[in-house]
């Protein structure tokens, strides 16, 4: 049986419960084969990003065109790229690529650490978003990029309608940040979802939004249509997070294996 091939690009967490670790995590729970290039090095833990270094355009190109050109992809998915130079090497690179884009617009850490430029965010809305089959931005990111501020469920549809102006297909404006259920929307415009799920009391939460689109763009490589990957990827996620664990000092990660260890 060949598994479909899923490549990540994004940042590298130290602590293991984010970036490009979380999505390779993700992507061996959700059966397929996950592939990597790596964008920056970070040094953080369960209290925060001590440092961040952003690797040369020409090693993130070579790693891309590596794995592209020889084993091929069924999806990509983007996270932290840093500088407006990465993001429009990447934008380039996926615009070229016969595979579905899921874009996570990641501005900020978990803890509040700056993780995109601010020079960068012309370049994200200009080249990386209409790249995107999928953008998934949370409220911050949504208010970072559009100026839109998300306060309440009905606020959703303005927040997506101000980032399909930028050009991606769907967009899926995540709203675990408001009180109430965890709801998120999901919609192209025309078509709309609206996805609801239990909010868990549990604070160990690192690395949600990096799952969340590593598991749609594994759902995508699979052959699902853009709502049931992101049914399917939010209802991993809804259980990684019941069965987050505290570790280290601070935020700990979700479970990305909670499924084994619930057989």
């Amino acid at each position: 049986m060949s598994l479909a091939r899923v490549l990540t690009v994004a940042g590298s967490d130290s602590g293991g419960g984010a970036g490009i670790q979380a999505d390779l995590k993700t992507m061996l729970a959700l059966g397929v084969h996950g592939m990597s290039v790596i964008t920056a090095v970070t040094a953080q833990n369960s209290l925060g990003v001590r440092g961040a270094w952003e690797l040369p355009v020409e090693a993130v190109r070579a790693q891309y065109r590596s794995v592209v050109d020889d084993i091929g992809v069924q999806a990509v998915k983007t996270g932290m790229l840093a500088s407006a130079e990465l993001v429009e090497a990447v934008a380039e690179l996926i615009s070229g690529t016969d595979a579905p884009a899921v874009v996570d617009p990641v501005g900020v850490s978990k803890h509040g650490d700056p993780l995109l430029a601010a020079s960068a965010l012309d370049s994200v809305r200009s080249r990386l978003l209409p790249a995107a089959t999928v953008a998934t931005p949370n409220l911050d990111e949504v208010a970072q990029l559009t100026g839109v501020r998300v306060e309440s469920e009905d606020d959703l549809r303005r927040a997506a309608a101000a980032v399909l102006e930028y050009g991606p297909r769907w967009v899926l404006i995540k709203g675990g940040h408001l009180p109430g259920e965890a709801v998120d929307l999901l919609t192209d415009g025309t078509e709309e979802h609206l996805l609801r799920a239990p909010r868990h009391d549990n604070r160990h939460t690192h690395g949600t939004g990096c799952t969340l689109a590593s598991a749609i763009a594994s759902g995508l490589a699979k052959g699902l249509s853009v709502p049931e990957a992101v049914i399917e990827a939010k209802a991993y996620v809804t259980g990684a997070i019941a069965a987050g664990f505290a570790l280290g000092a601070g935020i700990g990660p979700v479970d990305h294996g909670w499924r084994w260890r619930n057989t």
